[in-house]
């Protein structure tokens, strides 16, 4: 049996020198050999959405696992802001910090969960920058999975977030009428909720070109909402102009939902309002993120 003969049973083919060359000997694969080795088996079956979409979200908490340090600004960041917050201005504002601590906590709490949402467009942009979301467009999964993946992950943030304010609030001396019951409709009402207003940074992340430039705007819009509202103070002791801003803004009426719920006297008109809103604001801002990102 020739060289030739032997080598393609063995899936390749000897290839020898041309005149002038070294004698070195080289083999090259057989195609008909190739092609059966690759189509052996069925092919798997594509990924349902909630099944990619769960992997990309397990892949954000793998990120959480290898550096922990990143979830300082859902720990200590919220600590700092409860305690500050509370022994600064709850005497001057409330004559106690108990008295105030029990009116504060929801508002400070939403506030603390509500900035973290901006992290969900820094992280999109940074895998941007790093070439990641170009593997990601040439997998066969569900468009959206990446970016859904991306939120599933930061809802354990926001978790995480509003667990530390809560047993720290109690420590504290926070007293909420509506029991376990009402914190804990308060908290899933305030995740939901920021689930859906995060599509608005994602869509930020894939527009803008740097992740500083995600982290400006993002706190040039927070800002104002969060401490133009009903957080810290009653609006009723402000200027009738900055009422009708307060009054407006989404969370003045977040925390009025949150802090209803917690008080055992749940606002019912605030709360639908708060669902309907975000209901509103992933459609829309999660269309627009997805036009961005296939057009990228």
């Amino acid at each position: 049996m020739s060289t030739q003969t032997t080598a393609q049973t063995t899936t390749q083919t000897r290839v020898e020198p041309e005149a002038g060359q070294s004698a070195a000997v080289t083999y090259a694969p057989v195609a008909e050999n190739i092609g059966a080795v690759l189509t052996r088996g069925d092919r798997p079956k594509r990924p349902s959405p909630v099944a990619a979409s769960t992997a990309f979200g397990w892949r954000a908490m793998l990120k959480i696992k290898h550096v922990p340090e990143q979830l300082f600004d859902v720990t200590a960041f919220p600590i700092m802001m409860v305690l500050m917050f509370t022994y600064l201005f709850g005497g001057a504002l409330a004559g106690s910090t108990e008295e105030y601590l029990q009116f504060l906590l929801p508002g400070i709490l939403v506030t603390s969960v509500i900035m973290t949402t901006m992290y969900t467009g820094v992280a999109v942009n940074t895998d941007i920058a790093k070439g990641i979301f170009d593997r990601f467009r040439t997998l066969p999964v569900w468009r959206p999975a990446a970016m859904v993946g991306y939120l599933l992950g930061d809802v354990l943030r926001y978790v995480l977030a509003s667990i530390t304010m809560i047993v720290v609030g109690l420590i504290m001396g926070f007293r909420p009428a509506g029991g376990v019951v009402g914190v804990v409709a308060g908290a899933g009402l305030l995740v939901a909720f920021s689930f859906a207003f995060s599509w608005i940074w994602t869509m930020f992340g894939l527009l803008l070109r740097s992740e500083k430039s995600v982290m400006g705007v993002s706190m040039m819009v927070l800002f104002p909402l969060t401490f133009l509202s009903n957080v810290f103070v009653d609006p009723a002791t402000m200027p009738g102009w900055l009422q009708v801003f307060v009054d407006a803004s989404p969370v003045t009426h977040l925390v009025s939902a949150v802090r209803g719920l917690m008080a055992g006297a749940p606002a019912t008109g605030e709360v639908a309002w708060v669902l309907v809103a975000g209901a509103v604001i992933m459609a829309v801002f999660g269309t627009l993120t997805m036009r961005l990102y296939n057009r990228k």
